[in-house]
């Protein structure tokens, strides 16, 4: 079965198609992305309506080279899958309503994908897939999320961020430091030129007893730290950087491996944005290798929105059965959705 995935929660525009042949996870096939980076810039981040239209222009193109690279036709897609929710309301609407227009053209089934969910199982796109059950740190925009996962679709909350996410914690400080968008790999980028020790910056729930998160103090000790430093910051920076990333990091890790302990598992995969981070890798690689604990991460490429998530998402979910492929072409979008409901909500409707 070959599902073409379409991809269009915020900035990137990601089509990619797999095949689910066999009882192997699915197989890649072709992907093609288009990051808003650049268009986004001289505003500091990410506008929607800029983010919706741009979706328009790009999508089909890219839908074009994917099935030029597999060399496959629209004709041989057995499903189209979109990511119908979380993320901005104008943008998942312009995936949704052209995998629904191009669905109905071809007279074939749909279904709408959790785009966190996607970023659950992109791992299983890498060299080195993991094995069910395993705990998930999911860093990705405005989500701060430990799971437990046992298999697909099945999902547990372990903890999550009460305010701001670890990404929203990098932008957003890395903004309070004059750094340009998207600000997150500017600040990791300028601290390793950096003293992570040099300031004494919070950890937020680092001691909570708990597996949940919260980053908003930490922006404002960054704030305040900046401030002090005032015309000193220009040649502090690089050390304010590394402060502030050490402190995200230490709490990322030091929790993740306090979800292991609480639930003795032996598998920790980390996806999202954020999991592309060089020393929260490298961290978390040294910490897990002295317990035991095997570590999994997506491929650089997949850490950021992409198609091949979604389109492995649906194709996992229809080898595992919880799909009913529906042949309906109205649709709705989810700008917030929890992922951690999306098994009752599943199993209700079954």
């Amino acid at each position: 079965m070959l599902v073409l995935g379409i991809e269009s929660s915020c900035d990137e525009t990601g089509v990619a198609l797999v095949d689910t042949a066999g009882k192997d996870v699915p197989r890649l096939l072709s992907h093609a992305l288009y990051s808003q980076i650049d268009m986004h810039q001289a505003y500091g981040g990410v506008v929607p309506e800029l983010a919706s239209r741009d979706h328009i222009r790009r999508v089909l193109p890219l839908t074009q080279e994917v099935m030029k690279q597999a060399q496959r036709s629209l004709a041989q897609v057995d499903v189209i899958a979109y990511t119908r929710g979380p993320g901005l309301a104008g943008a998942l609407l312009v995936g949704a309503g052209v995998a629904c227009s191009l669905a109905a053209a071809l007279a074939k089934p749909v279904m709408g994908v959790h785009h966190l969910e996607g970023h659950l199982l992109s791992p299983f796109l890498s060299a080195d897939p993991p094995e069910f059950p395993f705990v998930a740190l999911l860093v990705s925009g405005g989500h701060t999320q430990l799971m437990r996962v046992d298999r697909v679709g099945s999902y547990q909350l372990l903890g999550e961020t009460i305010d701001d996410a670890a990404g929203e914690a990098f932008d957003k400080s890395a903004k309070l430091m004059g750094l340009p968008y998207p600000g997150g790999p500017h600040l990791s980028k300028l601290a390793q030129q950096g003293d992570g020790a040099a300031f004494k910056l919070p950890r937020p729930l680092l001691h909570s007893g708990n597996l949940d998160f919260s980053f908003a103090g930490l922006k404002t000790a960054v704030l305040t730290q900046a401030k002090k430093l005032g015309p000193e910051l220009e040649s502090r920076k690089a050390d304010l950087a590394a402060s502030t990333q050490a402190a995200i990091v230490e709490v990322l890790v030091k929790k993740s491996l306090s979800a292991m302990t609480q639930t003795g598992l032996q598998r920790l995969v980390v996806a999202g944005g954020v999991g592309a981070n060089a020393l929260l890798r490298s961290q978390l690689n040294a910490a897990c290798q002295n317990r035991g604990i095997r570590v999994h991460y997506p491929e650089l490429d997949f850490c950021t929105d992409n198609g091949a998530m979604i389109a492995l998402a649906a194709g996992m979910r229809l080898q595992a059965g919880l799909e009913t492929l529906q042949h309906g072409y109205t649709f709705d979008v989810k700008p917030r959705w929890d992922l951690a409901a999306l098994q009752p909500e599943l199993a209700d409707a079954r």
